[in-house]
């Protein structure tokens, strides 16, 4: 009995030491005997790799002349490609042609499928004398005939001169003649008076008179009865004259009135 209580101590005793976790000091080093003995490497000769093929198909750089049809409206480009060019290159090549849609409006098609912007245009089974469908894509319009009026443009106010009588249809009587005089006629009807400028320094002079606003905000007062609708309806009033009004102006009137709202100074 002593043997196997012995026996039942000495099991439980190692269980627990078992469970016990191992703790190792910083200088711990493990012994040489246990200690992973190194695997030896046998030297087998091995094949070498398959040299690789620099050859390029003829198909990854070659030139295309694609042709670009819209049926509505009826247009038609003939440009020349690579097979490298992405599809997104494709489109700004053809906005540059005249009378072409811009790229950010186009939209291409092969067979029914468009082509997508990233792809390179030889991932696609297309072949020198295609034609790839054009259209415009939805809330974009095309108009090729429409041209740009050179009247539009806002030219600068310059007097024009009229040279009369043109020197290339007068002839000389004679060698020892006196030169032809040349009248000018200057054309000033697009140059502004002396007497509209007039008007616009006395409209300048009456709006930016504080009096001129403190009798508008003393009418207003008449009209409204709520004192917001009558800052409302003088800051319409100012906001529409800010423009001709310097900042010096601006504060002088606000001080004065006492009225300071959205406008600013």
């Amino acid at each position: 009995m002593a043997e196997q209580a012995e026996t039942a101590f000495v099991k439980t005793f190692l269980n627990n030491i078992s469970n016990q976790p191992v703790t190792y000091s910083d200088d711990y080093q493990q012994p040489l005997e246990k200690s992973l003995k190194r695997v030896p490497v046998l030297p087998i000769g091995l094949p070498a790799p398959p040299a690789r093929k620099q050859r390029l198909s003829e198909s990854s750089t070659a030139s295309l002349t694609l042709t670009f049809k819209s049926l509505k409206p009826p247009q038609s480009f003939t440009l020349p490609v690579q097979s490298t060019d992405t599809i997104q290159s494709i489109k700004s090549l053809l906005a540059s042609q005249p009378r072409a849609p811009p790229a950010d409006a186009q939209r291409l098609l092969l067979k029914g499928k468009a082509l997508a912007d990233a792809k390179l245009l030889k991932e696609y089974n297309i072949k020198d004398g295609d034609t790839i469908n054009l259209m415009i894509k939805p809330g974009n319009t095309w108009n090729p005939n429409a041209m740009t009026a050179p009247d539009s443009i806002s030219a600068p106010l310059i007097p024009s001169v009229v040279l009369s009588p043109s020197p290339s249809s007068v002839t000389p009587s004679s060698e020892n003649s006196k030169p032809l005089d040349i009248n000018l006629t200057l054309d000033t009807s697009s140059i502004p008076t002396a007497s509209s400028k007039a008007t616009d320094t006395a409209y300048h002079a009456t709006i930016s008179d504080p009096a001129f606003w403190q009798e508008l905000l003393k009418l207003l007062q008449t009209h409204f009865k709520s004192t917001d609708d009558v800052h409302t309806a003088f800051e319409d009033f100012f906001c529409a004259s800010k423009g001709k009004l310097t900042a010096t102006e601006i504060a002088k009137i606000r001080n004065v009135v006492e009225v300071f709202g959205m406008a600013g100074t």
